[in-house]
């Protein structure tokens, strides 16, 4: 069989992941064994290489060695885990994405400044955990929530897990203006790489036959990546690796398009590619 393949721009690694890995490559080539509080990021094929190279990844700070180097995940932790780990470990490197930083910042003022704060994201990620230890009591809400009704002339704060969909954020913000709040005060904390990336998956699924979404199971960016290219009525498929590439979902396609998440590397990309181009007979 004979297609095209079109691989998408702003495709793979963010600014933040490849920040995080060259922190823990920096750290691995002088200390030799490092910890990680949860994965670095959200790549097992990156975290496997990782590991071989003598990251750890713990469940909690009491699992790490005292007199060991902490790396503080891309996803960031909540305040309460860096006072644990500063406790327990000898020195913590912050590998943080910047603007999951911010979006912790901006979380955190609007609790100081007594606002009521939502936070648009999956609960149970880590970014999101983090964003609600840096404001006790926030409120999490996807896309297809309502905002709670709170008490007339309540000051409500609205912030957003990074890898969010604009549009999502725009319904939320809509679900807010309709309730009646004293003030309403809004960050937008999405990442803007994100949106691009989202932007030209899109444009590309709507030129294709077939959407190949390369990426972690576990990223949410990943994830989101794949569900905006299926709402386009493309045939959309997320795979990790190319092992996992079933020959058959190529059987009368023309054109083929490709997309990757934030955390994936551009190896999983390339092979991926070369192993559609030896399909196609390339």
């Amino acid at each position: 069989m004979r297609f095209e393949i079109r691989v998408a721009p702003n495709s793979g690694f963010c600014f933040g992941v490849r920040r995080a890995i060259e922190i823990a490559e920096k750290t691995l080539a002088s200390t030799k064994e490092a910890f990680s509080i949860g994965p670095l990021i959200h790549n097992p094929q990156v975290i496997d290489r990782l590991r071989q190279a003598g990251l750890q990844p713990v469940d909690s700070p009491e699992a790490v060695d005292p007199s060991g180097t902490v790396i503080i995940r891309s996803h960031g932790v909540r305040p309460d885990v860096l006072s644990r780990l500063n406790e327990r470990a000898a020195k913590s490197i912050d590998a943080t994405c910047p603007l999951v930083k911010k979006a912790q910042q901006s979380a955190e003022l609007l609790a100081l400044e007594g606002y009521t704060v939502v936070i648009l994201g999956e609960r149970n990620h880590p970014e999101v955990e983090g964003l609600v230890g840096h404001a006790p009591g926030a409120i999490v809400v996807n896309a297809d929530e309502e905002v709670p009704v709170l008490p007339h002339g309540s000051k409500i704060g609205l912030v957003a897990q990074t890898t969010q969909y604009p549009a999502d954020f725009r319904r939320v913000i809509e679900r807010i203006t309709r309730n009646d709040f004293d003030e309403a005060r809004i960050f937008n904390t999405i990442c803007h790489a994100t949106v691009e990336r989202q932007k030209a998956a899109v444009e590309l699924a709507t030129d294709v036959d077939i959407m190949f979404v390369l990426g972690g199971r576990n990223s949410a960016n990943t994830n989101h990546l794949a569900k905006i290219c299926k709402a386009t009525g493309v045939d959309t498929y997320h795979i990790e690796t190319a092992g996992e590439l079933d020959e058959k979902w190529l059987d009368g396609k023309r054109r083929v398009g490709v997309t990757a998440g934030a955390s994936t590397p551009e190896w999983i990309i390339e092979q991926f590619v070369s192993r559609l181009e030896k399909v196609s007979g390339g």
